[in-house]
């Protein structure tokens, strides 16, 4: 097997977790690093992707700021999202040729590791056909983007736990006109701490690694 390391990053603005992808990613591309999972919880923000669409924005720019919320374009897959408070963010900067040379069943298999976590709440996770994410009963609970750049993943899965569904009123969700849910909505009580602890339980049982815990900083694996 090969290893991943597993790291918790706790509450960090978009910006700065983006940057440290981009960090890893070259890191891993020169296989200075292993395959690596971050979890991270953002305050508000939205970001869009490189498929995306203005008009799935509904806020406007003093609108949002009023409300807190950042906004960044992004070069993940797919259209607008919402990310903040509640919500459980993963990162895997994942080396494809390791596992599979195939973007597609990537996505699968991070929404078949979300739906294995659900499960072990009695929450039935649904695919649904032509749309990426996880879905129960009709609302989307978990949101998927990633980005490939020569083989290595970044960017990933938000799955709402505890999250205000509220602020998804400022975008079209992934510019589908469907209704969102989360884990507490579904009657789940697991903490932030569970969820974290079954995704990487579960990443490591589909994708085939070894996860190890590692430190939060990560200065000196990349110098």
């Amino acid at each position: 097997m090969h290893n991943c390391e597993v790291r918790d990053l706790g509450r960090m603005r978009f910006g700065e977790a983006w940057q440290l992808q981009r960090e890893l990613v070259d890191a891993r591309k020169a296989d200075r690093i292993p395959d690596q999972l971050l979890f991270v919880e953002h305050p508000h923000v939205i970001t869009m992707g490189r498929n995306g669409h203005m008009e799935n924005v509904l806020a406007g720019e003093e609108t949002l700021l009023r409300a807190g919320i950042e906004f960044h374009h992004t070069d993940r897959g797919g259209d607008v999202t919402y990310h903040g408070p509640g919500q459980v963010v993963a990162y895997p900067i994942f080396d494809l040729r390791n596992w599979k040379r195939d973007v597609a069943a990537y996505a699968r298999a991070l929404e078949e590791t979300v739906i294995l976590t659900l499960a072990d709440d009695g929450i039935r996770g649904e695919r649904a056909v032509g749309c990426t994410g996880v879905w129960v009963d009709g609302r989307k609970v978990c949101a998927i983007g990633v980005h490939l750049s020569r083989w290595v993943t970044s960017h990933g899965l938000a799955l709402n736990v505890d999250t205000d569904l509220s602020y998804f009123q400022y975008i079209v969700p992934c510019g589908l006109t469907k209704p969102v849910t989360s884990m507490r909505e579904l009657r789940s009580r697991a903490s932030r701490e569970e969820v974290v602890a079954r995704l990487t339980r579960y990443f490591a049982e589909v994708f085939q690694r070894e996860t190890i815990r590692a430190e939060k900083v990560l200065v000196e694996t990349l110098a």
